[in-house]
């Protein structure tokens, strides 16, 4: 069948998951390879496409970003305050009031949305400058655990999966937003055209993550999920406010120090990032509210969500 009707006939963004399933597993080689490839040019077209759609859409936002490097430097952390999705009222809610089951849900749709972070970060460092590759290179070293399996995190999130009787056996369960999310980090990781979006987008999600990864922690711990399983959040809590201050320090400032241009491709992937992490917690609100009313009460820095 011709790949491109698949496209038009499919829904993009499952298409687009499949795909990635596949195109970077180890494989052997095989007498059709030339088909392979040609099979392979219009969804990476179609995946062209979705990315430059996802810079359009936050054109904008990055109209004024500053390319000296300190000014961008404290620019980008700004984005823990006032990036879109931050402080949803999702994450307080899976803290203190989720159920079980909602919680399972929420993380079917995170394992399905996982793109690797160690594979993309193994990806994203090809060919950079020394000290921006060096960064790159100590990060990929604690996401494999310091060369000790037990350590690694892409595996504790599977603890997690398994405790919670959570398989992928497909993508009719996950919402298309989450699938997105993965199919963006991928898409900006594998092509080298995206490297420096690439870069913003995963020093974004380390800038982010901790807060969030707390109450997610939060409400396993609530729940009676053993310290196994709630070991990939609360782990990734703490450990990513060192990895984001270094990130920032030792690969985003160098890079716009050494070429200011980069500057505004980081900050592209940054929002292109955020962008579809904030889509995701509305649909995941969408989902696990029901469409009920959400009044959200803050005092001081704690958030307390009453669903009415």
């Amino acid at each position: 069948m011709n790949p491109t009707l698949l496209i038009e006939n499919a829904d993009l963004q499952t298409q687009l998951a499949k795909f990635n399933h596949v195109r970077l597993a180890p494989t052997r080689p095989t007498d059709n390879w030339k088909d392979e490839i040609r099979d392979e040019i219009a969804i990476r077209i179609a995946e062209g496409d979705m990315l430059e759609r996802k810079r359009r859409e936050i054109a904008e936002w990055v109209s004024e970003v500053p390319n000296d490097a300190d000014q961008f430097v404290s620019w980008f952390e700004s984005l823990k305050d006032s990036g879109p999705g931050q402080h949803d009222p999702l994450f307080p809610w899976l803290a203190e009031e989720a159920s079980a089951e909602q919680m399972t849900w929420f993380i079917q749709q995170e394992v399905a949305g996982e793109a690797g972070f160690d594979d993309l970060v193994a990806l994203t460092q090809v060919k950079l400058p020394t000290q921006a590759k060096l960064e790159l290179a100590r990060n990929y070293w604690d996401e494999m655990g310091r060369g000790n399996e037990k350590g690694m995190h892409g595996p504790m999130l599977g603890v997690l999966a398994q405790e919670l009787g959570i398989e992928m056996k497909g993508y009719r369960e996950i919402v298309p937003e989450s699938l997105a999310l993965g199919n963006l980090m991928m898409g900006l990781a594998v092509n080298r055209r995206y490297t420096y979006h690439s870069i913003g987008a995963l020093g974004v999600i380390e800038l982010t993550a901790p807060d969030r990864a707390k109450c997610v922690y939060q409400g396993l711990k609530r729940l009676g999920v053993s310290p196994a399983g709630q070991r990939y959040y609360l782990l990734h809590s703490t450990l990513d406010v060192q990895h984001s201050l270094a990130w920032n320090k030792e690969a985003l400032y160098p890079l716009v120090k050494q070429d200011p241009s980069v500057a505004l491709s980081i900050a592209e992937g940054a929002f292109m990032r955020l962008n579809a992490g904030a889509k995701c917690f509305e649909k995941y609100r969408e989902h696990l509210w029901n469409g009920r009313r959400v009044d959200v009460a803050t005092t001081g820095a704690r958030s307390h969500v009453q669903v009415a």
